[in-house]
Formats: structure tokens, C-alpha cells, sequence
């Protein structure tokens, strides 16, 4: 689409109330270009509102400029309805309030909130959000609502449309309906009187039509989120709660979802799981009817293909792994209790029922985490596998269908016939049996007029199956662009009809969202199909779901990881066709906006399905951008390290001591003429250097390794007087009789870090092999232990080991933090402690990649009668030297997880890392220490 006219951007500009919340440059457009969906538009500018009034002022101007408007949220949707090449409206960096109501019996949620953050609120009331979808750590409300969301569990009990109360909703004219307010009908009938009468005419016309009913009452019986909910008509009388309801899964294409409440349901702590195998799908469906009967929570479908696959995944469980697989199936089956004794005898009933199954092994429940951790690794595993393999330049498409349970096992059947007819290898159908829905996975290039060819013939083989089952094209994705061709197939011309009427008289210009759900076009879904260039073989197998960006610190400054890939994406495709102008506009803002401004700190892995460090792809870009003088001088400092770090230490202690409008305005000079991202910027809470690392020999045997950080040596403790986290670790093992020795050289050793995250690689292979040497030499071949006194640190040696070899005669290095020794070895020899009233506790994107979180905590509990941890923890974006380079990374990162650290007004404040002590009190202006400082002066005899 092109631009309608020049005052597009002006007139956008009005709805808004500052320049900063719309965006035409080109990486911002083709950063918002990309969802998860296989569909790729380029938006012509993207809005990002702060509150309704906004939105609504937005929709003026949509219609004024007649500009189709779509609404983004967590970006995760499948099928093409968060794509547009117009006006993009984000929805997710705002609308982020939640008000508990009753206890938690139900909630009030902005469409900005994730499903994660809410069932975070949630937990303390023991109820959880009904919709349970697998993306629940990305996707947002306004997502949700918009898809009617479903998931794993809640089937078509506890989805959005069946736990909806109330809806406050923005329609097109700009008018504002409370559905949940005593007057809602009264205010839908004096402020939209057509839409008023259209919905009760709509509602008279499918009521008195026995077809139109029969039929939406079939479709409905089962997960169905294909065209628009007409059961609204059925299950309701009031026109502001059938409007509501028509709004679920709508799409973005009728109105406005500004606020929802929700009716919560409880959270099952008590589960036990188990895999059941069967000799075939056959069989495996033949069990669905007793296992739902006996009140199975989950019943998950792998196909033999599935269990292929599966036994590629590491951990993978034994029944699995070692199963020589033919034509097996697979159920993984839970029941869930609301207290110990109800889940014993529900595990004993569910072992009793499934062993009188036609299984091809014995069958056990467990409740331990570990193992259901281990079987979801497995069923969730599938899809990171396929889409991670495929080949370079692919694009991924993740299908779902539902049909009635008994048609499931010859449904599988026959999509595996299409499978080989069309030459789709390793598509796996996976799903929620219970429910008869399953979904599938298609990869291809579709460049070619061949593959588009095929893979619109296979739609149409595939069509005809589902319909001819009875069953529904979309059962949980969404109709979106991928389906709006068929929905008059499935409905048929009547009800197809009903659904044109609806969007006409909430949408009469057709503004909101064009071509999603409905679309006249029969060619619709084979149009506008994403290309995946291969750019970097660390990224290539990105699907662009964007689970990555709630952990991401830098998602409210510059881009987060999706971003980074597709723009990176965006600049091949660019220079693939020749655009050398926008190339050259994408490169410009690039460097900041993608490679200054990433903490590389790893969360993004922790979050990816398909496994994906984007910080790994920015040390690349950094390494690439860096010049011969800055290697030259890290490799130098590589070799001086002990002078290099004394003497920033020397520099802190005599900056502490200089006037600070002086320091700051030297400081802000050397940046000018260095750089922002070459000269950090001094900040008034960094505190005087530290010590020197090195210690005398123990007296007595070794029990362990230490190796003192080297950022305690820059950056000295919060309070002099107490020494740091090197004295205080040392007193703490000395209290018990542990004794430690630091190996020789340690003031000239480092983990390697600074050079990994600069990309200075000659550095950092210099500096690891000689800290390996020195930790080989002192841990006696790698007999004792090695700790570590820095989460990040810690971290930066376990990557130091990765490619060591072992020494005839050694063992493999053991690289462990503190805490996690504290908590084992040292903590249950203390006495108990006086303790602080509360902890504000900050982990570390390190203690969380490491699993060293609970070690943290179980430390944590032993200092403070009350440990706080923020809902909106994240990363603070402090990231070595980051939050120095770019203070803007750390105050955009730590903003919301502060304000609620200052609402604990905690008697102290903790972490495990010197830096993001240093961030979170650049935060908070709050002093953080290490948590083992606290422990140790509470335990002082």
C-alpha cells in the first residue's frame, strides 16, 4: 500500500501526546514488520499509544486519512492477524495495570499484560488466568482476547470467552462501552444506536434460522476460533454482552479491547504426570474416552514421528529413548489436586486405568517436578526441533485443526498421507487430544511459484479433510490472513453472510485490520509469505515468535532479540534486491539501536524455543565493527591485567575524592571526542576501587578453590568499613573450618567476560588460556572445587571450560558460585542469625541462567524474616560496563522493577553480582550488597 497522502505523519502526530510515541524510520517499521506468523507486511508508520483516549484519537485519524489501523500486541500470533502495511498500533509497552478483585476470584487486566506477569499477581491468591496458551511468557491480554485464546488445559471450559465477565471496549467512532457497567445497554442504545439495533436484528436472525443454530452449535461443541464468535447470539441476550463477546476472538478487527475482567480459576499445585506409549494412534485413540472420562487434566498427542523426533532432544525421557519406534503414539496424561491426599488417590486411580490400557509399556505417574519437567521438555521440544532444523533461508508454519475426538486417530492418519503426497518431511502432529485439536508444521522455502503451487494444493486436500470430519480449520490460532479464504466454506453462505453484517456495523469504513478473518480473495493466504534470508548461522533458526522480548533489558529503549534478527533479516532481503538506499538507511541506526545497546546477557536463550542467544550474534557484530587499535588495546590489557584493574580501582578512589561538576564535565568531554560506547560515564553512586585479590596460602589442606572476582577490585564494597564479598566469603568458610586458597597470580587472572562481550576475541582466548592454566594448577588437576564470587563471573568461567580438554590423569574442571556452596556446605554448619526485618532480593541474569535462583533464595531466607523478589524482575541491563557505556540501557531496564522496589521500602537490599549491585543502586538509591555480606555479619559471633 502507498502512503495516502503527506499528511499522514502530522495527522497521526495529533492523536498523540509526543513525538517520540510514532515512528517512520525504516528499522523501526521493519523491527514492528515481523510476527511470529509465516505472513510479512511492512508497516508505513507504527503508534504506540499511552492510554485509551489515544486509541481512540488514533481511529479519528485512521478514518480521516482512510489508513487501515491494526492493533499489535505480543506479536506471537500465528496466522497473520498482526501484520499490516499501514498503521501499526502497539498495545504491549503500555496497558500494563491489573486490579485483583474478590480475593482473586477475579481480575481486571490491561490489554498490555502478559499471561505470565498476570498469573504472577495471581499466585499469592492460589487462582490463576483460565487460558493457559504455551506462549504465555509473550503473549499479552489484548492478544489473548483478540485470539480466544485456549492452551493445553483449560480446553473450551476455562478459554477467554468462557471466563469473560466484562470488556471495556473502543469502537471505531471513538465511543467508550463499559459492557460490565449497570447501563451498558442503555449507553449502547443512546451513543451507537445502529449497532444497538443491528446486534438484536443479528441476534433474531441466527436464533429463528434452525441451520444457522444447528450449525454453530457443532462448530462451538469444540475448540473453534475460526471467523467470529456467533455463539455470542446463542449464549446471550443483552447487546452489550453479546457485543463483548463478539469481540473475543475478533481479531483486532471490530474495536478496541482497552480493559477485560476475568473470572479466575484455582492453581492445581498438586500434579502428577506420565507418558503413556501405545503400539499405534489407533489405540492411543481408543483410550481418549476413558481418560478424559476419569478426569485427566492434560491428555497431550505425540505421533510416531513425534516420538522420532523426541528422541533427538537431550534429556529426553527412557520410555522414549529407548523405544524402537514404528507406528507408536504417545499420550502424556496428568491429573491435578487441591491437596496432597486427593493427588495420591488420583495418581492411583490414573496408574490402575492406564495399565488396563493396550499399552506397549508399563505405565507410572510421578509427581515430581523433575520428571514432568522432563516429559513437557519432550512434548514442548517438538517444535523447537523441527523449526531449529530446518534448513537455512526456510520459513516455518505451525498449523492447528480440531476435529470431533472419535475422527482424531483417522484425521492423523490422513494429514500423514498428505505429508508424503506434498513431500513435507518431518512434520510432526502434536496436540491436545482431549480436545481433538492438533497441530502440524510445514517448512519450505516458498519462493518459488512451485513450492506456492504446492502448498496451496496441500491447503486445499487439507480443507476438505477437516470439513469433511467435521471439524474446524482453526481451533486456536486464529483465523487470521492463513484461513480467511475458507470461512465461508465452513460456515456456509448464511452464516458467512451474518458474520459480513457484523464487521460492517462495528467497522463500517473496513479500516480496523483489512483481509484478517474475512477476506474475499480466494488466493488471500498464499500472498505476502515471509522470506527468511540466512544471515548468521546463530540466529537463522529464529521463527520470530518473540517469547524472547519480556526478558530482553533492552525492550523499551532500542530493539530486543526478534528485532535484531529481522532487521538483520530486513538488510539482507534489502541488499539480495539491490535497495542500497535502504540499506543504507537500516545500517545507520543498526549499530546503536541493535548491537551498543544489547546487555548480551543471555536471557533471551532462557525464553527461546528454538534455544537462540542473540547476545551471541552481537559479540559477532561487535567484534566485525571493531577496530585494530581497540583489539590491539584489549589484547594489551589482556596481558596487564592486574594493572588494568588496579588502576580503574585507583581511578574510582580518586574520582570519589574530585569535585563531580568538574569529573562529570571532563568525563562527558572524553565521551564526546572517544565516543558513547568507547568511554564509560562516572555516576555519583559508583564507589572508591577495591582490594587486590591475592591471599596468603591456607595453613591447613585446601577444601576448595577461590577466585575472587576482579570486579571487586574496580568496584569497591558498599561500605568500606565491611570489607566486601571477598573478606566476608572468607570469614564465612573460615567460621566452619573450610579453607580456601587463592591461586598465585589471581590479581593478573579473569573469566574472560569483558573480551567475550566486546567480541575481542585474540583477548579472550589469551586470557582463558592462562586462567585454565592457573585454576588447573591450583585445584590440584582439577581435584577440589573452583568458587566463584560473581554470578557473571562464575558463568564466564564455566564458558572458559567449554572447549578444555582434560589432561591425562585430571578431571573435568567444577566451576561453582558461592551461593550455590554457601547454601550446600557452609550455611547449615552456621548458627542462626540475627535477622533483617526484609530483603529486597535482585537475581542475576547469570544466577537465573545457571539455576543458582534457589540457592539465592534459600541464602536470602537465612538474612531477612521477609524476602522480596519484584514481579517485573529482569535483567538490569548494568551488563559489565554496559549501564556505564549507556545509563540509558540500565534506567530503562530496572524502571518498573525500581518503582516496585521502592514500594517495599526494604530494611536492606541483596544480590549476587557486583555490577548489578551497582545497577539496582543506580536504580533504586538503595545500597545492594552481595547476599553473602549480609550472612555474614548476621552471623557474627
Amino acid at each position: 500500500m502507498e502512503r495516502k497522502h503527506h499528511a499522514l505523519i502530522p495527522t497521526l502526530r495529533r492523536a498523540l501526546s509526543s513525538d517520540d510515541q510514532l515512528t517512520e524510520r525504516a528499522i523501526d517499521l521493519h523491527a514492528y514488520a515481523n510476527d511470529a506468523s509465516h505472513f510479512l507486511l511492512t508497516p508505513q508508520a507504527v503508534a504506540i499509544p499511552g492510554n485509551a483516549g489515544e486509541v481512540g484519537a488514533l481511529l479519528k485519524a485512521s478514518a480521516e486519512l482512510k489508513l487501515p489501523l491494526t492493533f499489535r500486541s505480543g506479536g506471537t500470533s500465528l496466522s497473520g492477524q498482526g501484520v499490516t502495511d499501514a498503521l501499526l498500533v502497539d498495545v504491549r509497552k503500555n496497558f500494563k495495570d491489573i486490579e485483583v478483585l474478590d480475593g482473586g476470584l477475579r481480575v481486571r487486566v490491561q490489554p498490555g499484560v502478559t499471561v505470565r506477569a498476570l498469573n504472577a499477581r495471581l499466585a499469592r491468591y492460589g487462582r490463576k488466568f483460565g487460558p493457559d496458551p504455551a506462549s504465555e511468557i509473550a503473549c499479552t491480554i489484548g492478544g489473548v482476547v483478540a485470539n480466544n485464546s485456549s492452551g493445553m488445559h483449560c480446553g473450551t471450559v476455562d478459554n477467554v470467552y468462557r471466563t469473560l465477565e466484562s470488556l471495556v471496549i473502543v469502537l471505531t467512532s471513538g465511543t467508550v462501552i463499559d459492557t460490565g457497567a449497570a447501563d451498558a445497554n442503555e449507553k449502547l442504545r443512546t451513543l451507537e444506536p445502529a449497532l444497538f439495533d443491528g446486534l438484536e436484528a443479528l441476534s433474531r436472525r441466527v436464533r429463528s434460522n434452525a441451520e444457522s443454530v444447528a450449525i454453530i452449535k457443532h462448530q462451538f461443541s469444540m475448540k473453534n476460533t475460526m471467523g467470529y464468535g456467533l455463539n455470542s447470539f446463542l449464549d446471550h441476550q443483552d447487546p452489550a454482552q453479546v457485543l463483548a463477546h463478539l469481540i473475543v476472538g475478533s481479531e483486532g478487527t471490530l474495536g478496541f479491547v482497552a480493559e477485560a475482567t476475568f473470572r479466575t480459576v484455582p492453581s492445581y499445585k498438586h500434579v502428577t504426570t506420565s507418558l503413556l506409549v501405545f503400539e499405534d494412534l489407533f489405540t492411543a485413540n481408543e483410550s481418549l474416552e476413558a481418560l478424559v472420562g476419569s478426569g485427566a487434566a492434560t491428555v497431550e498427542l505425540m505421533d510416531s514421528l513425534s516420538l522420532k523426533v523426541g528422541q533427538n532432544l537431550p534429556g529426553t525421557p527412557g520410555i522414549v529413548a529407548g523405544l524402537n519406534v514404528e507406528s507408536h503414539a504417545a499420550l502424556l496424561v496428568e491429573y491435578t489436586a487441591t491437596d496432597a491426599e486427593g493427588l495420591a488417590q488420583r495418581q492411583a486411580q490414573g496408574e490402575t486405568l492406564a495399565n488396563s490400557l493396550k499399552l506397549s509399556a508399563p505405565a507410572t505417574f510421578s509427581p515430581d517436578l523433575a520428571t514432568r519437567t522432563q516429559l513437557w521438555k519432550l512434548r514442548k521440544g517438538l517444535y523447537a526441533s523441527v523449526a531449529g532444523a530446518r534448513a537455512q533461508g526456510t520459513t516455518a508454519l505451525l498449523e492447528d485443526v480440531v476435529v470431533p475426538v472419535p475422527a482424531l486417530a483417522s484425521t492423523c492418519a490422513e494429514l500423514s498421507v498428505l505429508f508424503d503426497r506434498y513431500g513435507y518431511e518431518n512434520s510432526v502432529i502434536f496436540g491436545h487430544a482431549k480436545d481433538g485439536n492438533v497441530h502440524f508444521m510445514l517448512t519450505d522455502g516458498f519462493h518459488s511459484k512451485d513450492q506456492i503451487d504446492r502448498y496451496s494444493a496441500f491447503t486445499e486436500d487439507m480443507v476438505d479433510l477437516i470439513l469433511g470430519e467435521g471439524g474446524s480449520l482453526k481451533a486456536e490460532h486464529g483465523t487470521g490472513r492463513v484461513m480467511a479464504p475458507y470461512v465461508r466454506r465452513q460456515y456456509g453462505d448464511e452464516l458467512y453472510s451474518v458474520m459480513r453484517e457484523i464487521k460492517t456495523l462495528l467497522d463500517p469504513a473496513g479500516l480496523l485490520n483489512p483481509g484478517v478473518i474475512l477476506d474475499e480473495d480466494p488466493q488471500a493466504h498464499l500472498k505476502h509469505i515471509k522470506l527468511t534470508p540466512a544471515v548468521d548461522s546463530e540466529v537463522d533458526r529464529c521463527v520470530a515468535c518473540g517469547y524472547c522480548e519480556p526478558v530482553c533489558p533492552s525492550r523499551n529503549l532500542t530493539l530486543t532479540p526478534r528485532q535484531r534478527i529481522v532487521t538483520l533479516r530486513a538488510i539482507e532481503t534489502a541488499r539480495l534486491a539491490g535497495d542500497s538506499a535502504l540499506v543504507a538507511a537500516l545500517e545507520k541506526d543498526y549499530s546503536y539501536e541493535s548491537v551498543d545497546t544489547c546487555a548480551v546477557d543471555g536471557m533471551c536463550q532462557t525464553a527461546c524455543p528454538v534455544d537462540i542467544n542473540t547476545g551471541t550474534l552481537v559479540k559477532k557484530l561487535r567484534a566485525k565493527e571493531a577496530n585494530k587499535l581497540e583489539g590491539a588495546v584489549w589484547d594489551a590489557a589482556a596481558k596487564h591485567w592486574s594493572a588494568v584493574t588496579r588502576g580503574a580501582g585507583t581511578m574510582l578512589g580518586i574520582a570519589e575524592k574530585l569535585p563531580e561538576p568538574l569529573l562529570r564535565g571532563a568525563n562527558q568531554l572524553g565521551r564526546a571526542v572517544l565516543g558513547a560506547d568507547t568511554l564509560p560515564l562516572y555516576s555519583a553512586e559508583l564507589p572508591a576501587g577495591g582490594s587486590t585479590r591475592a591471599r596468603e596460602a591456607p595453613e591447613g589442606e585446601p577444601a576448595a578453590v577461590y577466585f575472587p572476582a576482579c570486579v571487586n577490585t574496580m568496584f569497591g564494597p558498599a561500605d568500606p568499613a565491611q570489607g566486601g564479598i571477598q573478606e566476608s566469603f572468607s570469614a564465612l568458610a573460615r567460621r566452619v573450618g573450610v579453607e580456601l586458597l587463592v591461586p598465585e597470580g589471581i590479581d593478573s587472572l579473569c573469566c574472560g567476560t569483558p573480551w567475550s562481550s566486546k567480541g575481542m576475541e585474540a583477548g579472550g582466548a589469551s586470557m582463558a588460556e592462562r586462567t585454565v592454566a592457573a585454576l588447573r594448577t591450583a585445584s590440584g588437576n582439577g581435584e577440589l572445587p573452583i568458587l566463584c564470587d560473581a554470578s557473571s563471573c562464575t558463568e564466564g568461567l564455566r564458558h572458559c571450560l567449554e572447549n578444555e580438554t582434560v589432561p591425562p590423569g585430571g578431571r573435568a574442571l567444577r566451576i561453582i558460585d558461592v551461593v550455590d556452596y554457601t547454601a550446600e556446605h557452609i550455611l547449615p554448619l552456621l548458627p542462626e542469625g540475627q535477622k533483617v526485618t526484609s530483603l529486597a532480593l535482585h537475581p542475576t541474569c547469570s544466577s537465573t541462567r545457571m539455576g543458582l535462583n534457589p540457592a539465592l533464595a534459600q541464602v536470602a531466607e537465612a538474612v531477612a524474616q521477609s524476602v522480596e523478589i519484584p514481579e517485573n524482575w529482569g535483567c538490569c541491563g548494568f551488563a559489565g560496563d554496559r549501564g556505564m557505556l549507556h545509563p540509558e540501557l540500565t534506567a530503562s531496564a530496572t524502571e518498573e522493577q525500581a518503582a516496585e522496589v521502592r514500594d517495599f521500602a526494604a530494611a536492606t537490599h541483596a544480590s549476587c553480582n557486583r555490577t548489578c549491585e551497582l545497577g539496582m543502586t543506580r536504580a533504586t538509591g538503595q545500597p545492594y550488597e552481595h547476599v553473602l555480606e549480609l550472612l555474614e555479619r548476621s552471623t557474627r559471633p
